[in-house]
């Protein structure tokens, strides 16, 4: 993986994947972090210290609720910006709205993005060069980030092993996310290690010959 390592954390009720990924150096970034518990940022808080990390930045794939239940929390206490697309900061905001229905009454909202990203557009945090794929469908709004030389992928909630992310939450519709994951996804290398926002990694071979959509 060129030096890059990541590391998974599943938290709070809805079984999310929290991704760490940092570089030789320690440079680090964090996606989607949806540590809500105090256990749950102690543990994430304990993994960076222990590996003598330096946070670089935060980024979201999209604005669900079980994706960006830590933003706040990171964004305070590693001192850094949030990144989303444009189109997902109506999700994002929307949270907030709704946190105590799914019995997160201590919701902290999120801050607002320092930076907005773009579909083809270049990140480098440390030695990791991030390429930002927008993918919508799941959510208006979602992107995917992809390290080519690493040969991985993070994508959210675009494909999982077997499936698909859901469409029937408002902003969803099933043909757009069909179209990301054949046309954007699906593009990709087969090697590709797709990671998850819910469940196990895969690949982008194992998913073109097994994945639920091809189905539809």
């Amino acid at each position: 993986m060129s030096g890059v390592k990541i590391h998974s954390f599943t938290f709070n009720a809805f079984q999310e994947n929290t991704f760490v990924l940092f570089d030789q150096r320690g440079d680090a970034l964090i996606v989607d972090p949806g540590c809500y518990s105090h256990s749950e940022r102690m543990e994430l808080q304990g993994f960076i210290h222990e590996n003598n990390l330096n946070v670089q930045g935060l980024l979201n794939t999209h604005g669900h609720i079980d994706h960006v239940l830590g933003n706040q929390y990171v964004t305070e206490q590693y001192r850094v910006g949030l990144g989303i697309h444009q189109l997902d900061l109506e999700t994002l905001e929307r949270v907030e709205q709704y946190a105590q229905v799914y019995g997160f009454d201590g919701y902290v909202p999120s801050p607002s993005p320092s930076y907005l990203v773009s579909d083809q557009e270049k990140l480098m945090f440390g030695d990791m060069e991030i390429t930002v794929l927008f993918t919508p469908g799941h959510t208006p709004g979602h992107v995917v980030y992809y390290l080519e030389k690493e040969g991985l992928v993070i994508n959210g909630d675009v494909l999982f092993q077997g499936s698909f992310g859901r469409t029937d939450l408002p902003g969803g519709d099933f043909d757009t996310l069909k179209d990301s994951i054949f046309n954007v996804l699906f593009q990709l290398p087969e090697d590709t290690q797709v990671y998850c926002g819910h469940g196990p990694s895969t690949t982008i071979k194992m998913e073109k010959r097994n994945n639920y959509i091809l189905q539809f």
